[in-house]
Parts: structure tokens; C-alpha cells; sequence
């Protein structure tokens, strides 16, 4: 896959946004001086999730970059806090739920996301 300009501009975006961030809020900025059509931006983003280097948080319809850049297939896992809306990429154990689906006939597995909701510490003091 080639690395193009709108790739690298929506992973710019992603890294300083800091957060999950929706794809028609990164329509306004993603062309410095003008607009960007949201197919664009979409593309952009589709392609830096296949490439690894961002994931698709589906509760929220949104775009968050990888930490993780090791290049190794990983699942991704988020907690996101109910009370704050903040949320943190980690490492969750899920290797075995992962063996085990590749190990069933006839499924290539591409991507798997593990999203956990609650209370993060320092909403429930």
C-alpha cells in the first residue's frame, strides 16, 4: 500500500488529537485553508487502519492512532470511562480468544477490537 500525503496528514491528526476522534470532525482540518471532501478523510483513515497504525472504535464511530507500533497483529482493547469520556488503549490478554479463532476453518481473522465500558479511578472517587 502506497503512503500518500492524505494518509500521512490523517495520521497527523490522529496523534494530535490525542483521543478517538470522528471522521467529519477532521473534514474542516484536514486540508490547511480549505475543505476536504469526506471520502477523502474516510479513505485516509480506512487505509492507516489496515496498515495498522490506527482502529476503528465502532461504539463511537470514531478514529483512534495505535500505540503500538511494533508492526505484530494485535487486538485491540480500549476502557472507556462512562463518567469522563476518557479512554486508554492496553494490552488486554485475548492471544487464546485470537488462537482460537484463527484455528477454526475457514476464517481468516483481520481485526478484533475489545471495548470495555465503566469507571475509570478517578471518577469513582
Amino acid at each position: 500500500m502506497r503512503w500518500t500525503p492524505q494518509r500521512e496528514r490523517a495520521l497527523e491528526l490522529l496523534l494530535r488529537a490525542g483521543g478517538p476522534v470522528k471522521a467529519y470532525d477532521l473534514v474542516a482540518t484536514f486540508q490547511p485553508g480549505g475543505q476536504t471532501a469526506p471520502p477523502t478523510v474516510y479513505r485516509a483513515l480506512d487505509a492507516l487502519v489496515e496498515l495498522g497504525l490506527a482502529h476503528r472504535i465502532a461504539s463511537r464511530n470514531a478514529y483512534v492512532a495505535c500505540h503500538r507500533h511494533d508492526g505484530e497483529a494485535h487486538a485491540a482493547s480500549f476502557l472507556f470511562c462512562d463518567c469522563c469520556d476518557a479512554v486508554e488503549e492496553f494490552e488486554a490478554p485475548v492471544g487464546e480468544v485470537m488462537a482460537a479463532i484463527k484455528a477454526r476453518g475457514g476464517f481468516q481473522l483481520r481485526a478484533m477490537t475489545l471495548e470495555a465500558h465503566g469507571r475509570c479511578s478517578r471518577c469513582q472517587d
